[in-house]
């Protein structure tokens, strides 16, 4: 057992999800032209295992390669937005669905899949 006085998380890093091998293309469409997060370079000795990373705010997103590939629908990272309304509407414009969710009361927030069917959470600041 850990001693609890000694150690100490400070924070999450970064959230990983899974893309299928070939997936960068649609990950930076998806993840940095249609969401807006910064690519950030893949440290060199990680470049080989395909994927690509992004900034959220202070932390990062990671998109992994994973072979085989498998989506994941309940898992799920979450992610602050300024405008809800406005990214939701630009995703639906282009062609994703967004899937509302009032059940946290004064919570605004909504559910969309990424281009691999992973399932993402975002909600209003």
């Amino acid at each position: 057992m850990v001693d609890r006085l000694l150690v100490t998380i400070l924070g999450i890093d970064h959230v990983q999800v899974a893309a299928p091998p070939g997936g960068e293309a649609q990950a930076r469409a998806f993840y940095g032209a249609l969401l807006g997060l910064e690519e950030l370079p893949k440290p060199e000795p990680l470049r080989a295992r395909g994927g690509c990373w992004f900034r959220a705010g202070t932390h990062e997103l990671h998109v992994g390669v994973e072979e085989p590939f498998a989506p994941a629908g309940k898992a799920h990272p979450g992610f602050v937005v300024d405008d809800l309304a406005a990214l939701t509407g630009r995703l639906r414009g282009e062609g994703i669905a967004v899937t509302l969710d009032d059940t946290i009361p004064g919570v605004q927030r909504a559910y969309v899949a990424d281009p691999f069917g992973n399932r993402l959470e975002l909600r209003q600041a």
